[in-house]
C-alpha cells in the first residue's frame, strides 16, 4: 500500500471552503478571509494518510467517499464507524482533545478530493468567529446523533434492522450531496460497498450480510452487481427498517 498522497498546488476558492456545512453560511467577507488558508489534496484508493496528519490538519471531503474504521488486531476484524460524503469532516476528535485518534482512514471511492486546512487554525477560528461556532455545534450534535445510533442498533436490532437502515441512511446522504434528484427514480443506487464493508458497517460477517441481500434479491427488493447496490423497492427496506418514511426526510 503507499503512503502518498498528492498536494494540488492551489489554494481552495471559496465556493469549494462553502462545501462543508461548517462554512457554507458565513458572510462573503469571512469566508474570502479563511479560503485562503485552505488547500486541495487527491488521494487515491490504495493510498494512505498518515495518522500523524490527522494531529495537524482538519479536513473535509470535497468528491468521493472516505470510510473510517477501527480493527482488532489480535483478530483481524474490523469495523466502521462513519463513512464520509463530501462535505463531511475530520477529524472531530482530534480537534477537540488535541490527542492522536486510532483509526484507519481508507477511500472507497477510487480517488478522492480532500480540502485541508492547519488544524490550530481550525481551533482558532470557533472560538474567534461565533458565525463558525454556531455551524460547528449543530454538526457536532448530528455526528454524536449517529455514533449513538451505530451504537443503539448494535445492541437493539438484528441484521436484517440494521442493514435496512444502513441502506436508508446512505439513500439520504446521496440525495443531499445530489440535490434529492434520486428521488424522482424508482430505483436508488449505492456505489462501492461490497459485502465485506456493508459488514463492517453492520457489525456482522460478509457471510450473514450476503444471505440478507440474496434474500432481498430473491424478493425483487433489490438487485446486486459487484460493489453496487440497486433499490427497486424502497418502501419494503422500510417496512424492514421498522422506520416511516416521513422521519427519513
Amino acid at each position: 500500500m503507499s503512503s502518498s498522497i498528492v498536494h494540488v498546488p492551489r489554494t481552495a476558492s471559496t465556493a469549494v471552503v462553502r462545501q462543508s456545512p461548517l462554512f457554507a453560511s458565513l458572510p462573503e467577507v469571512l469566508i474570502q478571509e479563511i479560503a485562503q488558508h485552505f488547500h486541495l489534496i487527491k488521494w487515491d484508493k490504495g493510498s494512505y494518510i498518515n495518522p500523524n496528519n490527522l494531529m495537524t490538519q482538519f479536513y473535509f471531503v470535497q468528491t468521493g467517499q472516505l470510510e473510517i474504521k477501527r480493527n482488532n488486531p489480535d483478530t483481524g476484524r474490523e469495523v466502521t464507524l462513519d463513512v464520509l460524503y463530501p462535505g463531511d469532516s475530520f477529524d472531530i476528535t482530534t480537534l477537540l482533545d488535541g490527542k492522536p485518534h486510532d483509526v484507519i482512514l481508507e477511500p472507497i471511492s477510487s480517488s478522492i478530493q480532500l480540502v485541508s486546512v492547519p488544524i490550530a487554525m481550525m481551533r482558532k477560528w470557533i472560538w474567534t468567529y461565533p458565525e463558525i461556532n454556531q455551524q460547528f455545534l449543530p454538526y457536532l450534535a448530528h455526528k454524536i446523533r449517529e455514533q449513538e445510533d451505530l451504537a443503539t442498533s448494535f445492541v437493539l436490532h438484528d441484521i436484517t434492522t440494521r442493514l435496512s437502515r444502513l441502506i436508508l441512511k446512505h439513500i439520504k446522504k446521496i440525495q443531499r450531496n445530489t440535490g434529492g434528484e434520486e428521488e424522482a427514480h424508482k430505483t436508488h443506487l449505492i456505489n462501492g460497498f461490497s459485502d465485506e464493508t456493508l459488514a463492517r458497517m453492520v457489525g456482522s460477517v460478509r457471510q450473514v450480510v450476503n444471505k440478507q441481500l440474496q434474500y432481498w434479491r430473491s424478493q425483487g427488493i433489490i438487485n446486486k452487481k459487484r460493489n453496487q447496490l440497486i433499490i427497486n423497492d424502497l418502501d419494503a427496506i422500510y417496512k424492514e427498517a421498522n422506520i416511516l418514511q416521513s422521519t427519513m426526510k
